[in-house]
């Protein structure tokens, strides 16, 4: 099923204003670089940017863009600023201080300090000149290794090349080994227009990694598994990542901890093998399946 119509567009045919719409609501959730910076007369900037991520961990490097204004093609503070002061700290931000990281992306005049705006604590930093956000979770001070100008009109990027030199992580949001808790983090994200997300328990689902083994993939599952109507295209990618196919044993080990039989309906199988793709195992619910396409066919 190809999914029904699709809307294709040229990027050069439509505005720049509707072009950074579609852009910003299709690559989402966004994670948020609340930067601060500082002028080469001492003025500190703090502003927000979603056009941010982690490129590297050898070296440390995080890469964010201020674009230029869409509206008026004029440059970001925090830009002119690591043009002159070439230092940032980059700073998480979670939904304890979501609102004031809003409020302190207003256009204020150069040399306003966002901090006491947002009213939020200016921390010294250790190795840059910048100060943190003192009720970030984290923050990566910084060293400006690059700037890239990805054009002169409205809503062109410059990449700032980031290199981090220090890591400021507060210890409630550490588990037992010392490693950040996402559960703990409740890190917010940016979405298309005025939405956010937030990275919390009930949001939050894991998947096992791939580059833990190698998965047989679903092309190596039977037909009958992959065109199923109960299944959907998450629980079948799921299935693929199993390693090694249940072997007969394993089958009937599973079929009687079920209690399933062959009076089970294949429908039963299914919806079965589905339940316990929530919560449990998949080589379990592959043991249902195919025991499902062997009494069945």
């Amino acid at each position: 099923m190809s999914g029904g119509k699709v809307k294709t567009i040229d990027p050069n045919a439509i505005s720049q204003m509707e072009l950074h719409h579609h852009l910003i609501s299709a690559v989402a959730p966004r994670p948020i670089c609340f930067a601060s910076t500082i002028d080469k007369k001492g003025n500190v900037n703090l502003s927000p940017f979603s056009f941010f991520n982690v490129f590297s961990s050898n070296p440390p490097v995080m890469i964010f863009s201020p674009a230029r204004r869409g509206k008026d093609n004029t440059t970001k503070h925090t830009y002119e600023n690591i043009l002159e002061v070439k230092e940032t700290v980059i700073n998480m931000v979670n939904y304890p201080i979501v609102e004031k990281m809003s409020l302190s992306s207003t256009e204020y005049e150069k040399g306003v300090n966002e901090f006491i705006k947002a009213g939020l604590k200016q921390i010294p930093s250790e190795k840059v000149r910048p100060p943190r956000v003192g009720e970030a979770p984290v923050s990566f001070e910084c060293e400006v290794d690059q700037v890239i100008e990805l054009g002169k009109d409205g809503g062109a990027g410059n990449l700032i090349i980031a290199r981090v030199v220090l890591i400021h992580m507060k210890e409630k949001y550490l588990d037992e080994k010392g490693y950040l808790d996402t559960k703990k983090l409740d890190l917010v994200a940016r979405m298309g227009g005025s939405w956010y997300s937030r990275a919390n328990q009930d949001s939050l689902f894991e998947i096992p990694k791939p580059a833990l083994k190698k998965g047989i993939g679903i092309d190596a599952l039977p037909k009958e598994i992959r065109d199923s109507k109960v299944l959907s295209a998450n629980n079948l990618g799921r299935l693929g990542n199993v390693d090694k196919l249940p072997s007969k044993d394993k089958i009937n080990e599973i079929i009687t901890k079920y209690d399933l039989s062959t009076e089970s309906s294949l429908l039963k199988c299914h919806q079965k093998a589905k339940e316990i793709l929530k919560n449990g195992p998949a080589e379990d619910a592959l043991s249902v399946l195919l025991y499902a396409v062997k009494t069945h066919k």
